[in-house]
């Protein structure tokens, strides 16, 4: 897997494809480069390469150490199309990387042609006005933020654990098991995900207490943005973190956007699902 330096260290990047068009592209909170697995495959047809970063904390970037927060991730990224030398690329992210993509696009507006967000980036008007950061991301993320601190006697018990994770009983294939097998480290009694428990806490605070710069970049964006989002969440349940609502709010406020609801998927299947990787592959691929 190549690598790219940044400040602190150099951050894994996973390759697809060997295409004239590229897409750089920014994973979720305590997520991988390997969730963009399923999409790569379906864009093998097409004249792409796709970039995926392991962000520091997390993947075989775990070893980077902080300071984390979005706009932390965001430089990271930009950090990396300068050292792959991609003058023009699609931006892609997913989750938190939709954030991180929002804030890199408009930091960077003459190297970004487009930028996909996919179930992300418009900000959540969470309750966070005197509610602990730390608690309330507990609640939100559940088992995904629960296992940072667990470890498993073996790599079928973390397959076990995400195999009855409400979000893939119905989705579970062989990108996803890639994906999980990708995240895990040798511990001295078994094993454990390589996720940097700070790094996604504190990513999580600053996801929750920044809506004010989230706002300000999505309104400087130029370049067409696309909405890709899932009907339903992280536990499978409706509606999901991008509802019409907020959609309503945002639309109005972003020069060129174009929004789609995935119809069948929800916040881990619209990127790792048959449905969802097929579209958002659609979305990333080369206009004619």
């Amino acid at each position: 897997m190549p690598s790219s330096p940044c400040p602190g260290g150099e951050l894994a990047v996973a390759r697809w494809g060997k295409g004239r068009a590229s897409v750089l592209a920014a994973h979720g909170i305590t997520a991988s480069s390997l969730s963009w697995r399923a999409v790569a495959r379906h864009l093998e047809a097409t004249s792409t390469t796709l970039w995926a970063t392991d962000l520091r904390g997390r993947g075989a970037s775990a070893s980077v150490g902080g300071p984390f927060g979005l706009a932390r991730h965001a430089h990271d990224l930009l950090a990396v199309a300068d050292h792959l030398a991609l003058d023009r690329v699609v931006l892609a992210g997913h989750s938190l990387g939709a954030f991180v993509a929002v804030l890199a696009a408009a930091a960077r507006p003459g190297v970004v042609d487009r930028v996909v967000l996919v179930d992300g980036g418009l900000p959540l008007p969470l309750p966070v006005e005197g509610v602990d950061p730390d608690a309330l991301l507990d609640v939100t993320l559940g088992p995904a933020i629960e296992r940072l601190g667990r470890t498993f006697p073996s790599v079928a018990a973390y397959e076990a654990f995400w195999r009855q994770h409400p979000a893939f009983t119905q989705n579970w294939n062989d990108d996803v098991e890639a994906y999980v097998r990708y995240d895990l480290a040798e511990a001295p009694d078994g094993v454990r995900s390589r996720v940097v428990a700070d790094a996604v806490r504190a990513d999580g605070r600053d996801l929750l207490l920044g809506h004010e710069p989230i706002g300000r970049a999505l309104k400087a964006i130029g370049c067409p943005v696309r909405l890709l989002r899932a009907p339903r969440g992280l536990f499978d349940q409706p509606p999901g973190l991008q509802p019409d609502e907020l959609v309503a709010r945002w639309a109005p406020h972003i020069a060129d956007f174009t929004d789609d609801v995935v119809d069948d998927t929800n916040h881990y299947s619209i990127l790792m699902g048959g449905r969802g990787a097929a579209t958002v592959a659609d979305a990333l691929a080369p206009t004619p």
